[in-house]
């Protein structure tokens, strides 16, 4: 795994965080105001847990998080309001397969395929995994709720999320700061979804 020793990775590290990741989703929910208290997040592929770190506390003991990913449990991650799966995201019937009694208000994807360095391979394998997340949120997502996922830059993914644009009331794309400098990501955060 690459990792880049730079101010948010050591930042993480002091502040007792699981990844550095936690500052997207900490930028991306100050702007666009994804999470609030009572929340039910599911948060795919969430290993090693920086993100659940962010949305535990956030939700509050009325909340729930919900985290699922194909990687052991990380017995790290410690949250009174957080539940982990060792599961694939993809076989998911629905909320109830996590123990949930209903949809989600919010669905979470940091998720990114294993990488080549081929940049036309990453890109195409980023586009096949959010199109497949694009295809649980009928299951998962309550009408009206939010949805935050990472995307590879390609003409490929912006094309794809033209057309998926009419399923929510708002869509904003971001590159939070904390993203590397040498990293093709960036954010979709879409708000109500229309189920």
């Amino acid at each position: 795994m690459f990792k880049v020793k730079d101010h948010y990775y050591n930042k993480a590290k002091d502040e007792k965080y699981l990844a550095r990741s936690i500052y997207k989703l900490e930028e991306i929910d100050q702007r666009f105001k994804v999470l609030k208290s009572g929340d039910f997040v599911v948060d795919l592929g969430y290993f090693p847990g920086s993100w659940a770190q962010y949305t535990g506390p956030k939700v509050g003991p009325q909340g729930r998080v919900f985290g699922i990913d194909i990687q052991p449990i990380n017995k790290k991650l410690q949250l009174p309001n957080a539940t982990l799966f060792e599961k694939d995201i993809f076989e998911l019937k629905g909320p109830e397969d996590l123990g949930s009694e209903r949809a989600f208000d919010v669905v979470l994807s940091d998720m990114a395929p294993s990488t080549t360095g081929i940049k036309t391979v990453d890109q195409a394998r980023s586009l096949d995994l959010v199109e497949s997340v694009f295809n649980l949120l009928p299951i998962l997502l309550r009408p009206g709720g939010n949805f935050v996922i990472k995307v590879f830059e390609s003409q490929d993914a912006q094309n794809f999320l033209k057309n998926q644009k009419s399923r929510f009331n708002e869509v904003h794309y971001l590159r939070p700061k904390s993203t590397r400098s040498v990293s093709k990501e960036f954010f979709v955060i879409a708000k109500g979804f229309k189920a």
